[in-house]
C-alpha cells in the first residue's frame, strides 16, 4: 500500500491547502469576516464573543444605520458605512423569510424554494436535502444573498491581463473601496512565520507571537478600519497546528477577530460561534489523487470492507484504534498500521473505495485529510475525536452523511458500525455523493466548492445569523 509517511504528508497537506486557500484569497481578494460553525449535534447558533466589550464590538454590534453616511466613532476612526449595514440587514431579512420555509415548502410555495431544488442537483430527492442540508432554502438565499452582497477589500489593485480575477471578481465579490468592505482579509501566513522565525526543536513560539503584534499593529496604524471594530470584521488563515497559538500574538485578534482553522479543536479554545472550521486538504500535484477522481465509486453493497484505516501512531487516539484492531480481521476490517501494509493488494485509495465506512482519527490534532478523502472515495467517514468542530456545520448535518465515535468508545467501533443498518448505509452515502462538490478544489474556483463554502461560513459569521431556525 503506497503511503507517503504520515510527517511528510500532514506537511504536504498543510501546504497544500495553504498554498490553495492562502493564494486564491490573497489574489482574487483580500477581505472577508467572522465568526464560525457550531459543533454538528445541535442546532447552530451564530454567538457574540464572550470577552467582548463595548470597546471590542463583534459585527452583530456594529452600528446599524442608514444608507448614505458613515458615523464616527471617538477619537476620529471611520465607523461602519451606512450602506454595508442597510444591506446586511436586508440579507438578514431575505435569509429568514426563506428559513420560516423550511422543509414543508421544499420544491413549492413562491419558485424560490423549487429554485434551490434545481440550484443544488437537478433530480435530488427533496427529502434528502432536508436531511442533508440544516434548511436548505434558507442555505440557497444566504448563498444568492452572498453573492448578490457581498464585498471584500483589495490591498492592491487588480493584476494586469485579469490574473488577479476569477470567480469572486466576476461575481462582483471584491471592491477597491474599503468603506464598501463589509470585512477585511489579513493575509499572513503562519507557516511562513514558522519556517523563517522558528528554532526547529525548541518549541519556543515568543517570536511567532511577537510578529503576529507586530503585523497587527502596523495594520491597526495605517488603516482605520481595524479600528473601527476593533478587528471584529477581519479574519484570518490558517492550516498551520500553531494558528490558534499565533493568534493569541495580539489580544484585539484572538479575542475579536475570525480565524479561519483546520485546527478546529474545541478544547484548544477554537469557537464555534466566532472561528471558521476549514477542511484539510492533501493535494500533492495541486489536485485530489488521480485515484479519487476516477468513474464513480460502487455503491455499498459492492464495497467488501465494513471499514478501513491506514497510518501512524500520531497521538493517543490513533495509538489505541491501532492497539485495539490493528490485523484483527483484514479480510473485512483492515486497520494497518503505516509501514506495515498488505503488500501488493491495494492501494490506499482503493481500499478507501472498497470500504463502506472509512476511519477518520484524529492525530496530533483532530483535524485529518481522511475526512475530504473518504468523501471524494464516496465512503462514510467515521470522525474518532473530541471536540473536533467539523467544517461547513452551520449548513451541513453532519450525522446525515458521517458517523462520529468518541473516543472512549474506540473498543466498540466495529459493533457501532455493524449496528447501522445496509439501508442507513447507503443513505448516507447518498449524502456524501450530494455534499462531495463543497469539499472539491477548483481553480479557479466555482459555485459552492471548497473556496466559496468557506468564505460562505465568513459571510454567515459577518452577518451573525443562524440558519436553523
Amino acid at each position: 500500500m503506497a503511503r507517503p509517511p504520515e510527517c511528510s504528508r500532514r506537511g504536504a497537506s498543510v501546504r497544500a491547502t495553504l498554498l490553495i486557500l492562502t493564494v486564491v484569497l490573497s489574489i482574487v481578494i483580500i477581505a472577508a469576516g467572522n465568526n464560525s460553525v457550531d459543533v454538528p449535534s445541535r442546532p447552530i447558533e451564530l454567538l457574540t464573543p464572550p470577552s467582548s466589550s463595548p470597546a471590542s464590538p463583534t459585527p452583530a454590534q456594529l452600528p446599524s444605520v442608514s444608507a448614505g453616511h458613515t458615523t464616527r466613532k471617538a477619537g476620529g476612526d471611520t465607523s461602519t458605512p451606512l450602506s454595508v449595514e442597510r444591506e446586511l440587514d436586508a440579507a438578514r431579512a431575505a435569509i429568514r423569510r426563506a428559513a420560516r420555509r423550511r422543509r414543508r415548502d421544499l420544491g413549492h410555495g413562491d419558485g424560490n424554494v423549487s429554485t434551490a431544488d434545481s440550484w443544488f442537483d437537478a433530480g435530488v430527492d427533496s427529502a434528502l436535502l432536508a436531511s442533508v442540508y440544516r434548511n436548505p432554502a434558507a442555505f440557497h438565499r444566504s448563498y444568492r444573498e452572498m453573492e448578490r452582497r457581498f464585498k471584500l477589500e483589495l490591498l492592491a489593485p487588480p493584476a494586469q491581463g485579469g490574473r488577479g480575477g476569477g470567480v469572486a471578481a466576476s461575481a462582483g465579490v471584491r471592491t477597491l473601496d474599503p468603506a464598501r468592505a463589509h470585512v477585511f482579509f489579513l493575509p499572513f501566513s503562519v507557516a511562513q512565520m514558522v519556517r523563517y522565525a522558528y528554532q526547529p526543536g525548541t518549541y519556543d513560539k515568543t517570536p511567532l507571537l511577537g510578529l503576529v503584534a507586530d503585523y497587527v499593529r502596523v495594520v491597526a496604524s495605517r488603516h482605520p478600519f481595524w479600528n473601527r471594530s476593533s478587528g471584529a470584521d477581519h479574519f484570518m488563515l490558517s492550516c498551520h497546528d500553531w494558528g490558534p497559538e499565533a493568534s493569541m500574538g495580539h489580544p484585539e485578534l484572538h479575542a475579536n477577530g475570525i480565524r479561519a482553522l483546520c485546527n478546529a479543536n474545541t478544547s484548544e479554545r477554537f469557537r464555534p460561534g466566532q472561528d471558521v472550521s476549514v477542511p484539510e486538504i492533501n493535494l500533492y500535484d495541486g489536485g485530489m489523487p488521480r485515484q479519487l477522481t476516477a468513474a464513480a465509486p460502487p455503491p455499498a453493497s459492492a464495497r467488501p470492507f465494513l471499514a478501513f484505516f491506514a497510518g501512524g501512531r500520531h497521538g493517543y487516539v490513533r495509538d489505541q484504534l491501532l492497539r485495539h484492531w490493528k490485523g484483527r480481521d483484514m479480510s473485512t476490517f483492515p486497520v494497518f498500521e503505516h509501514g506495515e501494509h498488505d503488500q501488493g493488494r491495494l492501494d490506499y485509495y482503493s481500499y478507501m473505495r472498497r470500504a463502506r465506512f472509512c476511519l477518520c482519527p484524529s492525530g496530533y490534532e483532530v483535524a485529518s485529510p481522511r475526512v475530504v478523502e473518504a468523501v471524494h472515495a464516496g465512503c462514510v467517514p467515521v470522525i474518532v475525536s473530541d471536540g473536533y468542530a467539523l467544517p461547513f456545520a452551520d449548513v451541513l448535518r453532519w450525522e446525515a452523511f458521517s458517523v462520529a465515535v468518541p473516543v472512549a468508545d474506540i473498543p466498540r467501533l466495529r459493533e457501532v458500525l455493524e449496528g447501522i443498518t445496509a439501508a442507513e448505509v447507503e443513505r448516507m452515502m447518498q449524502g456524501v455523493r450530494l455534499v462531495k462538490r463543497h469539499f472539491t478544489v477548483h481553480q479557479p474556483p466555482e459555485r459552492l466548492d471548497v473556496f466559496h463554502m468557506i468564505l460562505h461560513s465568513v459571510w454567515l459569521r459577518r452577518l451573525n445569523f443562524r440558519l436553523d431556525q
